[in-house]
């Protein structure tokens, strides 16, 4: 990647991603689907994109960490569910034949342009049982056992991929959990912030990392995660999610066209 406008692509991409993670999450969906265009190898872009938008997940996990307060043994005992799924998701990328991601990226990007449309009712659903007080669904004990598990198959599916594992880790834990939206929704940025960085240093110390890529990519997030926590709030997340949608769909339609012709 060594035209102008390439590096134009991809740092308007992680500056796009970094926007759309500060307002609605999902940014990979941008980010990914802009390297495969420009020809980048699946897991080369993979693996690059992960280590480029791990910067950002500090930058959240900061700006909430008064949610945080009385919950550290909760981030504790989640947090050892999401180190250990991100390893397994980050190994069986490595250790996968390179076909094999190739064939799983468009219903992985599906997934993910599945669960950004479907987490506005996920998050109207958790705040709704907030409100009413309604009690457990579950006896205590058998919410937490599900709730690590499903911590662990989001952290698995994360490392792997990682397009909206925090739609599924929020959905997971508003399901699973009493507790107000806004200290779950900081709970999800740490266990994210967990995967990815140890997704990310697996890949740096395994496999060689295009540093242009993930340094255009972090710069890119960095300033589009500031504009999009200043004024993006401002504007309707519907707007955001059909991008991500439309986005999706063509690099769904691109990659399946290329798989068929071998």
């Amino acid at each position: 990647m060594t035209e102008w406008w390439q590096i134009l692509a991809v740092l308007v991409a992680g500056l796009s991603a970094g926007f759309l993670n500060a307002v609605v999450g999902s940014g990979t969906l941008i980010t990914f689907p802009t390297l495969l265009a420009l020809g980048v190898p699946p897991v080369t872009a993979n693996m690059s994109n992960t280590v480029g938008l791990a910067p950002g997940g500090f930058s959240a996990v900061l700006a909430g960490r008064r949610d945080l307060s009385g919950q550290r043994r909760r981030v504790i005992t989640l947090g050892t569910a999401s180190l250990l799924g991100g390893i397994v998701g980050a190994l069986l990328l490595l250790w996968l034949p390179a076909e094999v991601f190739s064939y799983a990226v468009p219903p992985l990007i599906a997934v993910g342009c599945i669960l950004v449309v479907a987490q506005p009712h996920l998050v109207k659903r958790t705040a709704a049982r907030r409100k009413t007080g309604r009690p457990p669904i579950m006896p205590p004990v058998v919410a937490a056992a599900l709730t690590w598990l499903a911590v662990l198959g989001a952290g698995v599916y994360g490392g792997y991929f990682g397009a909206a594992q925090g739609v599924i880790v929020i959905g997971v834990l508003g399901l699973t959990l009493q507790e107000t939206l806004p200290r779950l929704n900081v709970v999800k940025n740490v266990l994210t912030l967990l995967v990815n960085g140890v997704a990310a240093l697996i890949f740096i110390a395994v496999r060689p990392i295009d540093w242009l890529i993930a340094g255009l990519i972090a710069g890119g997030a960095i300033i589009g995660a500031q504009i999009g926590g200043r004024v993006g709030r401002r504007l309707p997340s519907v707007v955001y999610r059909s991008i991500i949608v439309t986005v999706g769909v063509v690099a769904i339609g691109n990659e399946v066209w290329k798989l068929a012709r071998g």
